[in-house]
This record gives C-alpha cells, structure tokens and sequence, in this order.
C-alpha cells in the first residue's frame, strides 16, 4: 500500500512556473537562470544531457570570425563580449587559446585578413585575452607542420570548452538552486489546460505528470517534431545543418591551433585535443533525417582531410581518423548552409488567454547564457522575478581566477601527493575547486578505488552518477569527460559492467 501511493506521489509531480523540454546547452542555461530568480523549474530530457547537438560542437568559445564576412555584426560583437564572461565563470572549462590563419595568396588577400582581425580585436571590449600579432611561419615550431608556401601568419585569441560538461554544469548549477532536472524522461504530450500547460512525460516506462504555467520548447533539432507530435501546434520553419568533425593523432606539439581557409570560402579549425589528439572541424550541409542517428559520413571526412592537407605538410588521410562525430543545428533563414546566421532566435506563442510556449531556435554555446537571459526578459510580463544574476556567477567548481587552473591543479598535488601530473590537471580541468569531492580523505591512489585506464577511479565514477547523472559509460567516457579517447575495448566494457553494478541498487529505489 506505501509503495502504491509513493509511486503515485511520483506520478502527480507539483506545479512550475517554467517546464523546459531539452537539456542541451539553452535549455539547461535557461533553467540555471530562471532557478536563480527564484522560479519553480523543471527541465526533462529524453536521453542524456548534451547528447545531441551541444556536445558535437567545435569545442570553442568565440565571436565567430566568419560571421564578419556576413556582416553579423551584432552577433559577432555579443559572442566576443560573452567570451570573457564565460572565461572567469568557468575558468576550468573554458581556458584561452591562440589561433594561427596562414595568409593564402590564391584566396582573401593579406590586407582583408588584418582588417577582419582588427575588427575581431576591438568589436568586443577585449580586457583578458592578447591581441592579434603576426607570425613568420618560415621560422619556429608554429610554421614547421605546415607547406613552406605558407609564409605569412597572423595569430588572435579566442577561447575552446568542454561543451558537454558546460550542458551538465549548468544542469547542476541549476538543481542546486532548486529546480527539477529530469533526465530519460521524455515528455509524450503538452496540452494547454485550465491556464496551465499539462505535461505527460514517458519515464522509464513509467507515466507521470506535471504542470506549468510557461513551457519552453529548447529542443534544438528536434524542435519542429515536438511541436507536430507533443504539442500538436503548426510546424515551424526550421533549416537542419549538420556539421561533421574528425579526431586524429597530434598533428603538431605546440598548443596553437590553426584556422584554415579553404576555396568553397569555409574555414576548417585545426585544434590541439586532450593532449595526444587533433580536432579538426566542421563541415555544413543541409540535413534530412533523424537527428539522432546523425553520423560523419565517408565524403565528409574526406572533405575534412583534404581541407586540412592543403596546409599540413604531411598529408592527412581518413586512415588516421580515430573518433569522428556529428551534430545538428536548427537555424532560420536562406542560402547556403555555411552561411545561415548562427544568432538565436526566441518566439513567444499566448500569453494573454492561454499559456506562452517560449521556443528557441538556433544560438550557439558561447552566448547560451545570454539567450537565458533573453528568454527571461521574454517572460517577465508572467513573473515576478529577481533581476539578472548570471553575469558574474561562476559555474560550480569555477570559483577561482580566470587563469588559475593550473595553481589549483599544483595545490591538488599537494594536498594528493599520489596525484601524477596529468591526473591532478585533468581534475582541475573537469570539476575545479571541487575535485576534493572525489579525492575526499584519500591517502593513495588505492583509496580511489577500481581504476579503468587513463587514470579514471571508481571514486570519479561514483560521483558521476550520484551527483552528474550519468548513467551509462557513454555517458562518463564522451560527455563527463572525453576519455573514450583512451580507453580500450575491454576497458570500457570493464567500467560499463562496473556502472550497470553501482546503479542497480539506485535503479531498484526508483
């Protein structure tokens, strides 16, 4: 009989002011914000947080040079602003990074680069991070991996991320300010009922309901089916890109990455990756299909190989390829695919004598937090809210100076003199100050617990999934961290028997 009604408890979850459907990078910075202002929250996702579009990025943080092209002024300039915002907010997320672009004689000419790059310097009120400065690719470590044609460099700044842990970061930063995060929950239905949105969600197998006064639609790809098939409203036009990438072995031994300038008029990065790799990206083609079964497809890393060979000297072939993955983006407008704004756009759908359904389209990780607050201000006529907060609020664990990482990661070899170098740099890279929520009391590597490879403990494990949700080992080896990289088959199989074990006690309670 008690297990009857704390099921039906769970069934009949309490009313919200905000439901968001989608946890990838909008939706989980809109619930962050909107918890933050003292909103009742709740965020449900179908699968894992980031799994789809916001962890198949390019991994950067920037204004976008490209977009200058267009004209993007506005989006360029917000992009660059935020760029340093995020920076001391996630200061073991996000860290600096300088790009090298080789002057091409056969495309945009030299004085065309330094005004673009003049332009990127000044448009955002840079304060942290260098400006830009020239490179003699003919001499030094910066020119060797390249043809000798290439002669002329000119190096700026942006920054690189880890996106999918920016997604579950901000999940966190969000539950601990009282919202209801729910993942493998899928919402099967939301009807306008009484002045509230009344949602169905499908929860392991298992039917339950809550209500909301606003819903937001943060789904990214997969925006147009949920309107059609949960929401039962018109379908909204929505242009589907798709952007591929590849991962091969360092291609250089320096920490610069490159930004290449290829003949169709794209640019393709070439970035150092979790020290052994390189990233290279992206690719942008219209997509038909399944958002998610995307894959990079056989002409796309090829596509990507030869862009990339035009510069390297030593050719790279998809031979090589060690990970590749794909992403989707929901975009508006017309024209080719490379060249559709990647700037957001929020529509506001009732309000006055039913229910708002706020939906997002586009938006890139860099002003995900901007987009919050944008969509906050959009609901500001429905709520009483505290005013903006996010501006100088660091993500959990990024409470420490915006170039401090590797000071914490020396302090973390202190306090855990069983720490190697690249353990204790990785930790400090992955939770900040709080990786003493893994080590804890720890005296020897053994207290951690059963190790997997690459240096990934039980402990880490553990922490994963009581405190991150991760449930699966994609889960920990491709989103909480990118040590799939490194782990071998049985390895992995190893940790994903070890997973399956931790939660089936946890699996029983629910």
């Amino acid at each position: 009989m008690l297990a009857a009604l704390e099921a039906n408890q769970r069934a009949r979850m309490p009313d919200f002011d905000l439901a968001i459907i989608g946890g990838g990078i909008n939706g989980t910075a809109i619930a962050r914000d909107a918890a933050g202002r003292g909103l009742r929250v709740l965020l449900v996702e179908q699968g894992d947080l980031a799994a789809g579009t916001s962890s198949a990025s390019t991994k950067l943080i920037h204004g976008g040079l490209r977009y200058l092209e267009q004209g993007a002024l506005r989006l360029v300039r917000e992009g660059l602003r935020e760029r340093e915002v995020m920076l001391r907010n996630a200061p073991h997320l996000i860290w600096p990074a300088r790009f090298v672009l080789p002057h091409h004689a056969g495309l945009r000419p030299a004085w065309q680069l330094r005004l673009g790059l003049f332009l990127y310097d000044h448009l955002g009120g840079r304060e942290l991070l260098p400006p830009t400065s020239t490179v003699d690719l003919s001499v030094g470590p910066i020119g060797a991996p390249l043809r000798r044609q290439f002669r002329l460099g000119l190096e700026y700044s942006d920054c690189c991320v880890d996106d999918a842990r920016l997604v579950v970061l901000n999940a966190l930063d969000a539950r601990e300010r009282g919202a209801v995060i729910r993942t493998r929950a899928r919402c099967a239905r939301a009807d306008r009922q009484d002045q509230r949105w009344r949602l169905v969600l499908n929860v392991r197998g298992q039917r339950e309901e809550a209500t909301a006064r606003v819903l937001v639609n943060a789904t990214g790809p997969w925006i147009a089916q949920v309107s059609e098939t949960v929401l039962r409203l018109e379908v909204p036009r929505v242009r589907l890109v798709k952007g591929s990438h590849i991962v091969v072995g360092a291609l250089f031994d320096h920490d610069r990455a490159y930004i290449f300038q290829n003949a169709d008029r794209r640019i393709v990065f070439a970035i150092p990756y979790h020290r052994d790799f390189t990233l290279i990206g992206t690719t942008d083609h219209d997509f038909r299909g399944e958002p998610g079964a995307v894959t990079a497809q056989p002409q796309e890393i090829t596509y990507l190989c030869r862009a990339v060979s035009e510069y390297f000297r030593e050719a790279v072939g998809p031979e090589q390829v060690v990970s590749a993955f794909a992403g989707v983006r929901s975009l508006h407008g017309a024209g080719a695919a490379k060249d559709l704004s990647r700037d957001y756009v929020i529509a506001l759908d009732g309000g006055h004598r039913q229910p708002p359904l706020l939906s997002i389209y586009g938006g890139k990780i860099t002003t995900s937090r901007r987009l919050a607050e944008a969509a906050l201000s959009r609901l500001t006529p429905f709520f009483q809210m505290r005013p903006s907060w996010t501006h100088r609020s660091p993500l959990p664990g990024g409470d420490f100076p915006w170039d401090g990482v590797n000071a914490l990661a020396t302090r973390a070899r202190g306090l855990w003199p069983f720490l190697t170098e690249a353990h204790a740099a990785r930790l400090a890279r992955a939770y900040g100050t709080r990786l003493d929520r893994i080590l804890g009391r720890a005296r020897r590597l053994e207290d951690l617990g059963a190790r997997f490879g690459a240096d990934l403990t039980a402990a880490e494990v553990h922490h994963l999934i009581e405190h991150e949700w991760a449930e699966t080992a994609e889960d920990v080896l491709w989103r909480r961290s990118k040590l799939g990289l490194f782990l071998k088959p049985d390895e992995q199989a190893a940790l994903a028997r070890f997973i399956e074990g931790a939660r089936r006690p946890r699996a029983a309670a629910e």
